[in-house]
């Protein structure tokens, strides 16, 4: 159990039989009448958000969520098949659960994925990974770091905008969570 008072951005929670991620709190004490927290909570299983308003010092089920690293083995259909390398394990997501970090996934990937009990909630992917450029406008001489971008597409099918001097098949590093160029491999 869980007070509201110790409500954190990324704290997970129990409500109504799903997992509910606090993505904003206020603790407000209002004049007159009791202390009571606002919250947004994201669902961790669909993304929806909803505002919830919890007494002060009000306790709910915490959730307890394990991480473990499993491997990117195959896409079935719309489904994405993870296999923890370990246990030979598979854990099977479909692409609206992993949301728009698909277009960084590729075959042989290492991920950790989010469970609640049994069941699979959600893939973290890595901070940055490096995938190779498959389509992108040709460089020309004089090109420099710090003239401007054009955008590019890696073999993922991601599209990402880089600097004006990279061609087609090289490697850059990408940041999945600003869908930015970092740099050259």
């Amino acid at each position: 159990m869980i007070s509201s008072n110790d409500f954190r951005p990324g704290v997970t929670i129990v409500l109504d039989d799903n997992v509910w991620r606090v993505v904003e709190f206020l603790h407000v004490k209002p004049g007159k009448g009791s202390a009571f927290v606002r919250t947004k909570l994201r669902n961790a299983k669909n993304g929806n958000v909803i505002e919830r308003t919890f007494r002060a010092g009000e306790t709910v089920p915490q959730a307890n969520l394990e991480k473990s690293t499993m491997q990117h083995t195959y896409k079935d259909g719309d489904e994405f098949v993870f296999m923890d390398m370990a246990t030979y394990e598979e854990a099977h997501l479909s692409s609206a659960q992993i949301g728009n970090r698909v277009k960084y996934l590729k075959e042989g990937m290492e991920v950790n994925v989010v469970r609640w009990g049994e069941q699979v909630l959600d893939v973290e992917l890595p901070n940055s990974v490096v995938l190779e450029i498959t389509d992108t406008d040709p460089g020309v001489k004089g090109d420099t770091a710090t003239g401007g971008t054009k955008p590019a597409i890696v073999e993922t099918g991601a599209q990402v905008m880089v600097p004006l001097f990279i061609s087609v098949g090289e490697r850059i590093r990408i940041d999945t969570r600003e869908d930015t160029y970092l740099g050259r491999e």
